[in-house]
């Protein structure tokens, strides 16, 4: 339902810089909005954009303002205040309440009569779906999964036993929770499987994109706290503890009982070793190796950007002959009667 740029900003407590009567439809980038769309600013490197958009009004702070030829919805916060008013213009399909003919309910299952099940979807003894949930297509809850209200399991959604989700969590197609944790104990050049007797326990208010898998704990739950947001393909193993309102990128890997803290901020690709800690607000960039427990706030990184393949090359040769030049160095010190540094210990270099 289109909305008026007046009701937009009293609702989301704006300052409003153009004609209130003004109707929005929709959502736009800067460059491809038109009459009825609004767009925001907040990345600095689309600033270029905003003088030439089309858009019928776009968010943006103060210090942008100046360059805008459209109506302004001026707030200290335009991405988070973007984000709200998307959630109102394009808000999700209204639930059809009812469980659909071709889904297998187990008779010890409690579904809300107010949920939607949907086709194909399998759900098992004593599970419990909450008020105003959506269990989509082809999803699978194993005996005693516990759904709180308004959760949304989108499709393709796989749950084994005794997971808990919490109210208003979304989980994208694909999402595993609850399978097997990696858990195998060396026996005479063999494997033994250990089991896992854990669950897994996701708070309110948490978003896990398309194909991450979070597997069950081996003897505790594994948990991941409230609002946390996980991208996709994300693998968290056994025994991981998320904090509150982290947020971690596609394809970071987090092995069994690591600890994450809250407010954490975690780009793509980053591999953490199990058995550590992160603390509280620690930032960790994209391709990132985390060996060790991190106990301060702060950025932390491991990679080395890109370089053309040549120039690649020449710097790993000599990171592969540092140990070489600090032993001549120190020999040089001592030579020359230099008192030398303390000899760095072997477990810093892992």
């Amino acid at each position: 339902m289109p909305l008026s740029l007046g009701e937009l900003a009293v609702r989301f407590g704006c300052e409003l810089r153009g004609d209130p009567d003004t109707r929005i439809e929709r959502v736009a980038t800067l460059a491809n909005a038109d009459d009825r769309a609004l767009a925001f600013l907040a990345n600095p490197r689309y600033r270029a954009q905003l003088g030439a958009t089309r858009a019928a009004a776009v968010v943006l702070s103060e210090q942008d303002a100046g360059d805008c030829p459209a109506a302004l919805l001026l707030c200290a916060n335009p991405y988070a205040t973007y984000a709200r008013i998307a959630a109102l213009l394009h808000p999700p399909r209204p639930l059809s309440a009812g469980v659909h003919p071709t889904a297998l309910v187990a008779a010890g299952a409690h579904i809300d009569p107010s949920a939607e099940v949907g086709a194909y979807t399998c759900i098992g003894e004593r599970a419990s779906i909450g008020a105003r949930a959506l269990v989509g297509p082809h999803c699978r809850l194993a005996e005693q999964v516990s759904l709180a209200d308004d959760v949304r399991l989108v499709a393709g959604v796989t749950l084994g036993p005794g997971v808990q989700i919490g109210a208003r969590t979304v989980l994208q197609p694909g999402v595993v929770i609850g399978a097997d944790g990696f858990g195998f104990a060396p026996e005479k050049g063999a494997w033994l499987k250990v089991p896992q007797v854990g669950s897994v326990r996701v708070g309110a208010d948490v978003e896990i994109g398309a194909n991450t898998t979070i597997d069950r704990g081996a003897i505790e739950d594994t948990v991941i706290e409230e609002g946390v947001k996980l991208d996709n393909l994300i693998m968290i193993a056994h025994n991981v503890r998320i904090g509150a309102h982290t947020a971690i990128a596609a394809c970071t890997g987090i092995s069994g009982s690591a600890t994450v803290g809250r407010r954490c901020m975690i780009g793509g690709a980053v591999g953490i070793a199990g058995h550590i800690s992160i603390g509280d607000d620690v930032v960790i960039t994209g391709k990132s190796s985390v060996t060790h427990s991190i106990t301060s706030a702060g950025v932390y990184s491991s990679t080395i950007p890109i370089e053309d393949a040549r120039t690649w090359r020449r710097l790993v040769a000599r990171f592969k002959r540092s140990g070489q030049f600090e032993d001549r160095l120190r020999r040089l010190e001592r030579a020359a009667g230099m008192k030398s540094g303390p000899e760095t210990p072997e477990e810093d270099h892992d």
